[in-house]
């Protein structure tokens, strides 16, 4: 039996995605400098496997003035050009070319002269949007909303915290009590990181990171009736502790996409409340397993739980050999 669990267990991490918090989506700045000349920046993210093919296709009436300079950082392949436009770009669409081979989204900020400066979503299923004449702070408000989302449920290793938390507390409300935690902790140095008043180096803290879910993995397997360890005693400490950490890996994602000029403070709301929604399904859909478990196979329970408390740990534990070692 422990031989087949095992097997099992094994088979399951090595489907997982090595690459936690995988969600790094390209990013187009497009600035107006003068009457009707602009200037356009692109990242693409190394770790999203896009092409060169992927590129920005410009409202119509605009052209490159001369070719681009490429440069690569640690993280994205950063493009820039001079763009001549033949009239106002309200109105006009703007989109990436290839989009529809790739698995990730733009994020594209448009900042004309003398309007506000807009912040539009593409993704492979809509490659293209519209330039609009008039842009609110909904649009911002939207577009980092879907991000935060995206994020805690495409960003393996944060979703495995918090269904190790779903698997290890009993109750709701002792759950709900340490995920509250858990974001309150991750929103100090989320904010904190991003506004530049604090900040660590993003290796350690995903290898922290990669820790802190093998760490809930050992306490799950541990769980004993009437023997309550920290973790169960005190879960809103131990989410709280980890929360923290998290929120600088939360931080480094969102330092890669970008904010918004003139609408940071919504764009940082948005953002975490997205990733709480993303929390909330992630309990939801947790908890309501485990009812379906308990309610046609309790017997079953208990070795449900720890093969995936052993999975959730041996794929934490590839995570953390590959941070420290890569």
């Amino acid at each position: 039996m422990m031989r087949t669990l095992l097997a099992l267990v094994l088979a399951f991490a090595a489907t997982w995605p090595v690459a936690a918090d995988t969600l790094r989506p390209a990013y187009v700045e497009f600035t107006e400098v003068s009457d009707r000349n602009w200037t356009l920046l692109w990242k693409l993210p190394v770790q999203a496997d896009l092409t060169p093919d992927v590129r920005p296709v410009l409202p119509k009436g605009c052209t490159m003035a001369g070719p681009s300079q490429r440069s690569l950082s640690a993280t994205a392949l950063v493009s820039r050009a001079a763009v001549r436009c033949s009239g106002d770009v309200a109105g006009q669409r703007i989109g990436m070319a290839g989009l529809d081979r790739a698995v990730t989204d733009v994020i594209v900020r448009v900042a004309p002269l003398n309007r506000p400066i807009q912040t539009l979503r593409l993704t492979p299923e809509a490659p293209r949007a519209e330039i609009a004449a008039r842009a609110g702070r909904w649009q911002v408000a939207g577009s980092y909303f879907i991000i935060g989302v995206e994020h805690i449920v495409f960003g393996y290793d944060h979703l495995l915290f918090v269904l190790a938390f779903v698997l290890l507390l009993d109750g709701v409300w002792r759950i709900a009590a340490a995920v509250t935690a858990f974001t309150l902790a991750h929103s100090v140095t989320l904010v904190g990181t991003t506004l530049g008043y604090m900040g660590l180096p993003s290796a350690p803290v995903e290898s922290v990171i990669a820790l802190s879910i093998m760490f809930l993995a050992v306490e799950i397997v541990k769980k004993q009736p009437g023997n309550p360890r920290l973790s169960e005693r005190a879960p809103w400490i131990v989410a709280f502790g980890f929360g923290l950490l998290h929120g600088f890996g939360f931080a480094g994602a969102l330092s890669e996409i970008g904010l918004p000029e003139g609408e940071v403070p919504m764009a940082l709301l948005a953002f975490n409340l997205g990733v709480e929604a993303g929390q909330i399904a992630i309990v939801l859909a947790g908890a309501a397993t485990l009812a379906l478990v308990r309610r046609w196979a309790l017997r079953l329970e208990p070795a449900i739980v720890r093969a995936a408390a052993y999975a959730i740990g041996v794929v934490a534990g590839v995570w953390f050999v590959e941070r420290t070692l890569g």
